[in-house]
């Protein structure tokens, strides 16, 4: 084959290239949007299914309403507005998707943008609560205790 012919088939295999197709449990985004909360629960693993099951407090549903008010009121290209909570228990739902959510790690507010790979984890995964440290090299001073030196 010449260089010319070569060219052309790159282009199409350019242009077929699409957007990825998020998905859970083998079920697309728009279509957990639609469903109803007790089909959703069935494609969770057991502990979500039993929390469901033992019924959510209202201030979970209360503030799954605040996310959803956040959404509608931003402008096309804006990302909506960070809703603070101490919910680190809660279970991310195809509701809270495309949200920004500061989870609070037990000193400031981590934001957390919400995206479809973390339907079914809790909000407390993805905001840690330590500082994680670097072992091995001594800080100020020759003592023991300034080997344990906080990453930035």
């Amino acid at each position: 084959m010449t260089e010319a012919s070569k060219e052309p088939e790159r282009t199409e295999q350019k242009k077929k290239k699409t957007f990825r197709v998020t998905t859970f449990r083998g079920i697309e985004l728009d279509k957990l949007l639609e469903m109803k909360m007790e089909e959703l629960v069935k494609l969770f693993r057991s502990r979500h299914r039993r929390r469901f099951s033992r019924g959510l407090p209202p201030k979970y549903s209360r503030f799954i309403n605040k996310l959803k008010k956040a959404k509608k009121e931003l402008q096309p290209g804006e990302k909506p507005k960070v809703i603070k909570t101490h919910y680190r228990n809660c279970i991310i739902v195809p509701d809270m998707v495309q949200s920004i959510v500061g989870v609070y790690n037990g000193k400031k507010f981590t934001d957390v943008e919400i995206k479809p790979e973390m339907i079914g984890h809790y909000l407390g995964e993805f905001a840690i609560t330590y500082k994680p440290i670097s072992h091995g090299k001594p800080g100020q001073g020759s003592t023991h205790g300034s080997k344990f030196v906080a990453l930035k």
